[in-house]
């Protein structure tokens, strides 16, 4: 389908990938019609891909969930939901969230170039990248409360990864907005820019990671994302294999 028909589209230059959402008009709300089309790019994605850029046309990264699904008695409605059994609104759920854990893969590095509002499913998305940088007219906001739901998007145990149960716990349960500079403070923005300095420095944070060695990124990345899951001497383990890896494949003796 095209970007017209679902609000989203892929762009691949060499080993960046970017996944613009395209409905500016309504600040780019997202819909299951968007979920369904961003979950196959992981499929579509070229092998030299080493870079994602995650991004929103016009004035806003999104406003979240496409208010119309809430009042539609359709497919994907949350009136049509509310009617599976429970098992299979799980899986249905299930098969919305790969939109967002693709972005987790161990062979690319995400980042979420966030201006304007980034609410809800926004901020879920945004979440779901590894990196994060800001515009400093960045609004985020863990919305869902408002409608009487819970963040359904794979983004709480990021939330709480990078800011800890209590202060997650606040953002989720209160719904309130918090601006760039609290957002940095309280760790998830990697870097905060003047609005006109967004796209370049997104560029240069991709270029950086562009210029080493790309299995050496993948391990490092591996290491970082299973950290907490590991004890000290699980991780010591972990970095030596990792290092042996490295140490094998420079010296050409890798598989």
């Amino acid at each position: 389908m095209t970007a017209e028909a679902t609000g989203v589209r892929l762009d691949c230059d060499g080993p960046v990938a970017t996944v613009t959402l395209c409905r500016p008009d309504v600040l780019n709300a997202q819909t299951p019609a968007m979920w369904r089309a961003m979950r196959e790019f992981s499929r579509d994605l070229p092998g030299d891909v080493r870079v994602v850029i995650v991004r929103g046309e016009g004035r806003a990264f999104s406003a979240g969930l496409d208010l119309a699904v809430v009042g539609a008695s359709g497919p994907d409605s949350f009136a049509e939901l509310s009617t599976l059994p429970e098992a299979d609104c799980a899986d249905r759920i299930a098969d919305l969230q790969g939109a967002f854990t693709w972005l987790h893969r161990p062979d690319v590095v995400s980042i979420a170039a966030v201006r304007g509002h980034a609410i809800g499913a926004g901020f879920q998305l945004a979440l779901a990248c590894d990196l994060r940088v800001l515009a400093e007219d960045a609004k985020l906001s863990m919305a869902e409360v408002t409608l009487g739901l819970v963040p359904d998007l794979a983004g709480t145990k990021r939330l709480v990864e990078l800011v800890g149960y209590a202060r997650a716990l606040e953002i989720c349960a209160t719904g309130r907005r918090m601006d760039a500079v609290e957002a940095d403070r309280v760790g998830l923005a990697n870097l905060v820019v003047p609005g006109d300095e967004l796209d370049d420095a997104v560029r240069d944070l991709a270029a950086a990671l562009l210029a080493h060695d790309r299995d050496a990124v993948v391990e490092i990345k591996a290491l970082l994302a299973g950290a907490s899951g590991r004890s000290h001497a699980e991780q010591q383990r972990a970095e030596r294999e990792a290092q042996t890896r490295q140490l094998r494949a420079l010296a050409g003796h890798g598989e």
